[in-house]
């Protein structure tokens, strides 16, 4: 079963930027697409933004335009690079497939963005 591995969160202030890492265990390019997603307090996980194993991307609406996902396959490796942060990004950061199958789901990364 592959595992993701989720580094890169920290404490930013508005309208810096943070680069989040997702290891997996297994070539990415087998996997197939990737994703990362967010869950913040009293709120449900919710989908960020994928990659296919071809570097096709999605986003949701909240962070197109801010956050760029890209993937390396050499390194077996999925970025997020999100700029613009805001108040709103704060949340713990989880990579998984797309559609997510793995469980369970990795210790995550938190992003604490202050005002």
């Amino acid at each position: 079963q592959v595992q993701f591995v989720e580094s890169g969160g920290g404490l930013v202030q508005a309208g810096g930027s943070l680069r989040l890492s997702c290891v997996a265990s297994e070539r990415t390019f087998n996997i197939g697409a990737i994703g990362w997603y967010r869950q913040a307090p009293g709120k449900q996980r919710e989908f960020v933004a994928r990659v296919s194993p071809g570097g096709s991307t999605g986003y949701t609406d909240s962070v197109r335009g801010r956050f760029t996902i890209s993937r390396d396959n050499a390194r077996n490796t999925v970025y997020l690079q999100m700029n613009s942060l805001k108040f709103d990004d704060t949340a713990v950061y989880y990579c998984n497939t797309h559609p997510p199958i793995i469980i369970p789901w990795g210790q995550g990364t938190q992003v604490t963005v202050s005002s």
